[in-house]
């Protein structure tokens, strides 16, 4: 079986429909099978004077989290034509959902599977509403303990996930080589028995 190349596209839109189709292009040029974006409602993710992450203040300056997301959101009537372009030039669309108004608006949508990143591997009322849906997922592991992942997969088995992929991912930005440890997705298959994959954040394109 040959690999499934997810194209990371994210927040890099930066809030514009018209770059993030251009984001779709470049994928599909590249030969990615998947392009994932992320969906969120910027008020319900972070208190108004939350300080933003020292890797963000490096890129975009000072500021806080709230102001930061809110240049970042899409529409949902603007995801729903990223996934209608996304059909045209024939790529899978997907995006991962940060609140449970987006896990609802994302369920309406025709979306293969769910990605599930680490930040929200120890979040069980997000990891129910997703089971719930009986779609397969895909589950990023960074930061986590063999023992969090363990837990993480059977609140998705008991309550509705039937297929379930694991990636190993070093959550450092970007994460220097000599941490990227790449042997770790064979102990996670070893341990739980599932396809695995990369989740990568480090520099360039090796």
């Amino acid at each position: 079986m040959g690999v499934y190349i997810i194209a990371e596209a994210g927040v890099n839109h930066n809030g514009s429909f018209k770059l993030a189709c251009k984001l779709v292009d470049e994928a599909k040029k590249a030969g990615a099978d998947c392009i994932k974006f992320q969906t969120f409602q910027s008020k319900n993710l972070v208190s108004r004077n939350t300080q933003k992450a020292e890797y963000q203040k490096d890129t975009t300056g000072e500021g806080t989290q709230a102001a930061l997301l809110k240049r970042l959101e899409l529409t949902y009537d603007e995801f729903l034509a990223l996934k209608v372009y996304c059909d045209k030039v024939k790529i899978c669309f997907l995006s991962t959902p940060f609140d449970f108004e987006s896990i609802d608006f994302l369920n309406t949508i025709d979306m293969p599977f769910w990605k599930i990143p680490s930040g929200e591997i120890t979040n069980y009322p997000y990891l129910l509403a997703l089971a719930r849906t009986r779609k397969p997922v895909v589950m990023s592991t960074g930061m986590c303990q063999i023992s969090e992942i363990e837990a993480a997969i059977n609140i998705l088995r008991k309550n509705g996930t039937r297929t379930i992929k694991l990636l190993h991912c070093n959550t450092e930005y970007p994460t220097p080589f000599e941490d990227v440890n790449l042997k770790a997705m064979q102990t996670i298959r070893d341990v739980f028995g599932l396809e695995v994959g990369y989740s990568d954040h480090t520099k360039g394109i090796e």
